[in-house]
């Protein structure tokens, strides 16, 4: 930065620190404009704010107040040499017919997959860990969403691809695993949690090693080998154990140097992360696939705004790791001594350093550093603007595949096979959402009888 005085020096500079082993200070917040801003700007955007780019172009707004904002775009784009890509997009197509004619410059939309900017760069300072799952969509055309999701350093979910597809067959996991691992997934040692559909296996197979070891390491659901023992052997008194020698083995993993799947499953053993993202989007299922997609990127918007604030704050408070690992230190530390359980010290760790006059925060994972939590949610989304200021597209138009289109206009039927899981949930008594007691419904609780139809006090 250029000052013309130190005074100037200390009105500009809001936070400063100094770091005691390399004898120098640091400043982490300016109030300023950016002077000093190089030619060719990273692609993360960081120090590119709205303030840089008034900059920029006020005198050209000043010579014309009309300006467009493609020339604003055009202007940033050829002084800092700045392109945002703001989503990976591939599509497969068949072609279209009208009886036995081909149909030019029109495409049948087959399968498409999509992943936004802000979701791949927040892949790289998340947990190694994917979980993938499919969904049926309820809406005019039958398919099916393949998500894919990984988890921060503060245990939040945080989805990284998505795709429709025509339903969960061999070839469309092969579609969607294939783009997960050419353009978000490019990190080794990576753990992918699924359920044992066979089309996932036939897709991790045949995928030329990109989702094996040591690429990748492919985990099953523990719920899910649960029901299959279940429904093979029909012995219910063995069902838990087989979800207790499962677990056993995750903290064993940790205890006996990362045996067994080397603990790449960072504790996770099921793939209720991915299922609870089907449960957000169950509203947008019914949607079209353009406003599909588009509910998919304002949620996460919104959830990367959000995220990004509770981060920045929780720094500004003087933390170093994450609400969710300084809990789980304090309650090691309290039980105070050299096992590593999901990366974090246990209290074996914390006598241990206290014994050998060791730092204990060595032995943490990075990724549970609020530093860390803050890059996964830093890159921010794009807006969507006026269409009018949209690039010009001169490919070919899709049109939906019409054999998939649903004959009757009623809900559709549930095609997905109950199992015992289903089956436990809907044999447990039935709760009353007034009182929250058990046995009677609403209708005949005792605390609606003073009240009318509309909730009023009679």
């Amino acid at each position: 930065m250029e000052f013309s005085s130190r005074e100037a020096v200390i009105k500009a500079i809001k936070e400063v620190s100094m770091i005691s082993r390399k004898y120098c200070w640091v400043i982490r917040r300016y109030n300023g404009s950016h002077t000093c801003t190089r030619a060719t700007i990273s692609q993360d955007h960081s120090k590119l704010d709205s303030i840089t780019i008034a900059e920029v172009i006020k005198s050209l707004v000043e010579a014309d107040p009309s300006l467009k904002v493609k020339s604003v775009i055009a202007e940033v784009q050829s002084k800092f040499n700045y392109t945002e890509p703001s989503a990976v997009v591939h599509f497969e197509t068949v072609p279209a017919y009208q009886g036995d004619e081909l149909v030019r410059d029109i495409q049948v939309l087959h399968r498409v997959f999509w992943s936004y900017y802000p979701c791949i760069r927040a892949f790289r300072h998340c947990k190694l860990i994917v979980q993938v799952d499919g969904t049926h969509l309820y809406g005019k055309y039958k398919g099916c969403l393949l998500v894919a999701v990984s988890q921060d350093g503060n245990n939040n979910i945080v989805p990284i691809a998505f795709a429709i597809v025509e339903g969960e067959t061999s070839d469309a996991w092969h579609f969607f695993l294939s783009n997960l691992c050419q353009h978000v997934v490019t990190r080794d040692g990576v753990g992918l949690i699924s359920d044992r559909h066979e089309s996932i296996n036939a897709a991790v197979e045949r995928s030329n090693g990109a989702w094996s070891p040591p690429r990748a390491f492919h985990m099953f659901c523990i719920r899910h080998i649960e029901s299959n023992f279940l429904r093979k052997f029909k012995a219910p008194y063995l069902q838990k154990l087989v979800v207790n020698i499962g677990y056993s083995r995750t903290v064993r993993e940790y205890e006996d140097a990362l045996a067994f799947d080397g603990g790449y499953r960072w504790g996770h053993m099921t793939t209720n992360l991915v299922e609870c993202i089907n449960s957000v989007l169950k509203g947008a299922r019914n949607l079209p696939v353009t406003a599909l997609v588009k509910a998919t990127f304002y949620g996460l918007n919104e959830l990367f705004t959000r995220k990004r604030a509770e981060a920045e704050a929780r720094i500004n408070a003087g933390h170093v790791f994450s609400d969710v690992v300084t809990s789980k230190l304090h309650a090691n530390q309290l039980a105070s001594g050299n096992i590593q359980v999901d990366r974090i010290p246990c209290r074996h760790v914390f006598a241990c350093c206290a014994n050998q006059r060791l730092n204990w925060k060595l032995y943490v994972h990075d990724v549970y550093k609020m530093e860390q939590v803050r890059r996964v949610y830093r890159a921010r989304f794009r807006p969507l603007g006026n269409p009018t200021t949209w690039p010009a597209y001169n490919g070919p138009r899709f049109i939906p595949n019409l054999y998939l289109r649903r004959v009757s206009k009623v809900r559709p039927r549930m095609t997905r096979f109950l199992n015992e899981m289903d089956m436990r949930m809907l044999r447990r008594p039935k709760r009353c959402t007034l009182c929250g007691a058990e046995e009677h419904s609403r209708s005949r609780c005792r605390q609606s009888a003073g009240t009318n139809a509309d909730g009023d006090a009679q």
